[in-house]
């Protein structure tokens, strides 16, 4: 973070398009397009943006503002509520002016490794000292400096996979439709695969779909992707080699595969009711379905999906266990999960953020153990190893 000598410089510096001032306090939307544009970098300076929160904007002085918890809270929040996809890179920090003039937050925003990070369906980026949202020519610039930039293994090209290997249906009347603002969709003159290339899902200079598009919208993902698919056994009994009562396989592309594990999920959990007072009775599952939802969606987010190894989701007597392939990844460890998220995958993160499947960034782990507790199981049990990490959900103590 900047000193309080650097922070008087910048917000002496009228002209800079590393910077935005602003007295106002409680404008969310404003600060999300300004941390959206910041991220973007379409000056491709390849250093931070700077939201000065008790600055004036036309004259670069403090306004007096006594900045509170709660405001450094609000402000912190930003970057991981989902409102900005894919999450920024941010940090804030309150600096009061010696000279007694009042405090400045200073939200530090730096560029984004996959651009185009947009909030809700535009691309924000910043054009000399004022913010626009990008045309097309600006998109297809930022496309080609992500395509440049890309680490993670969903944003690579799948380079046997061709555009006629996708759904291309699902893609424009599901998707398409919750990720990108409906004016951005009536003006668009864009090919198909620039479309695409706009959401990470097509790689233009290979001519191919990334592994993000092939996983979301394939035909086929497990013919280029082996192990992309949910295997489901009913055990009977307590240990792996018990009898198997139910196998199934769940594959396809991951929102239908989804909507496979859902429709799975409503027809094999069981209720009973529960006495709780000498007149009302409470129904209970042996398991909650919303939780064990939520682990298996963390299951297909987080996996590795260069193992050939599928998600094993298995029902024994005494519990579920769900097993992905995959160890904790970046700077989530044993030590500090679940409060630290890292994501191996971010573009399919992102993609079911924008269809409803996940709501918060790094807050599903925390809800699922919540709602197991109010349905009286035990808490998950984790099991990390190098190459996978285990869940284990025991049943309720009611069953």
């Amino acid at each position: 973070m900047i000193s309080e000598n650097e922070l008087l410089k910048l917000m002496a510096d009228m002209e800079s398009d590393r910077v935005e001032r602003t007295v106002a306090t409680a404008d969310t939307a404003k600060f999300r397009e300004a941390i959206c544009a910041f991220s973007n970098d379409f000056p491709n300076h390849r250093q931070p943006g700077y939201l000065l929160v008790g600055v004036e904007d036309k004259m670069g002085k403090a306004c007096g503002l006594k900045a509170n918890d709660a405001l450094l809270r609000n402000l912190a929040g930003l970057r991981q509520d989902g409102e900005i996809l894919p999450q920024p890179a941010m940090s804030v920090a309150r600096i009061p002016l010696s000279d007694g003039s009042g405090d400045v937050v200073v939200v530090e925003v730096h560029p984004s490794d996959l651009p185009q990070v947009r909030y809700k369906g535009r691309i924000h980026i910043r054009v000399g000292p004022r913010r626009a949202t990008a045309n097309e020519s600006e998109e297809r610039m930022l496309s080609e400096r992500r395509v440049a930039m890309a680490r993670t293994f969903d944003a690579r090209p799948c380079s046997e996979a061709r555009l006629e290997d996708l759904e291309i249906d699902l893609f424009l009347h599901v998707y398409r439709k919750a990720a990108v603002a409906e004016e951005v969709i009536r003006a668009n003159n864009r090919s198909l695969e620039e479309q695409l290339a706009a959401l990470r899902l097509y790689d233009l200079r290979r001519d191919c779909p990334t592994h993000a598009g092939v996983l979301l919208f394939g035909k086929r993902p497990a013919h280029f992707l082996p192990g992309a698919y949910v295997q489901y056994l009913r055990i009977d009994g307590t240990q792996l080699s018990g009898p198997v009562k139910v196998s199934r396989e769940l594959g396809g592309n991951l929102i239908g595969m989804i909507r496979s594990l859902i429709a799975l999920l409503d027809g094999i959990l069981e209720a009973r009711p529960v006495r709780v007072s000498t007149l009302r009775d409470e129904t209970v599952w042996d398991y909650p379905s919303a939780p064990l939802r939520e682990l298996l969606l963390n299951a297909i987010c987080h996996r590795n999906y260069e193992s050939n190894a599928p998600v094993r989701f298995h029902r024994y007597g005494d519990r579920i266990e769900i097993k992905n392939p995959g160890g904790l990844y970046g700077q989530a460890s044993p030590e500090n999960f679940p409060r630290e998220t890292d994501y191996r995958n971010p573009i399919v993160s992102e993609a079911l953020r924008v269809q409803g499947y996940v709501n918060r960034f790094g807050r599903s782990v925390l809800e699922a153990q919540e709602s197991l507790l109010a349905n009286g199981n035990p808490p998950a049990r984790y099991t990390f190893e190098p190459n996978s990490v285990t869940v284990s959900v025991p049943k309720s103590e009611h069953f």
